[in-house]
């Protein structure tokens, strides 16, 4: 799982700016379907090696601790760029909505504020489940 992590945003790394660089030039992307299965073959790589690889065997019991450990890091940061990503888009939409009622009436201050702050509120849910998979580890 770790090698596929490391591996996919390497590839898309090297992939991108190449095909930045034939698009620039003029080349036909379209015409080059090579160009757009790369990065599929540089996901599936690792996948297929992941998969086809031995049985595992049980670590000992202070190593196996820190698999779960990291599980539990990589799924807290999941869940806090998840709910940040998704706050922010949901401020970005109420926001514009709010402005957009404040120009036209004013008095509308209090009641935009509490809906852009439970958008907002997103952000704290992903946030507490962190804190709890954090916390399991």
């Amino acid at each position: 799982m770790i090698t596929v992590l490391i591996c996919c945003p390497v590839a898309l790394a090297v992939l991108l700016p190449v095909r930045r660089l034939l698009r620039r030039r003029g080349a036909a992307v379209r015409r080059r379907p090579g160009v757009d299965a790369l990065p599929l073959a540089a996901a599936l790589g690792p996948l297929i090696v992941a998969l086809t690889a031995g049985p595992a065997h049980a670590a000992p019991a202070a190593a196996a601790s820190s698999g779960s450990s990291s599980a539990a890091l990589i799924g807290a940061a999941v869940a806090v760029a998840g709910a940040s990503i998704g706050a922010a888009i949901a401020v970005a939409y109420t926001g514009a909505a709010a402005i957009a009622a404040l120009s036209e009436r004013p008095e509308l201050f209090g009641r935009a504020m509490v809906i852009v702050g439970l958008a907002e509120g997103i952000a704290i849910y992903g946030l507490v489940i962190a804190i709890i998979l954090i916390g399991k580890h």
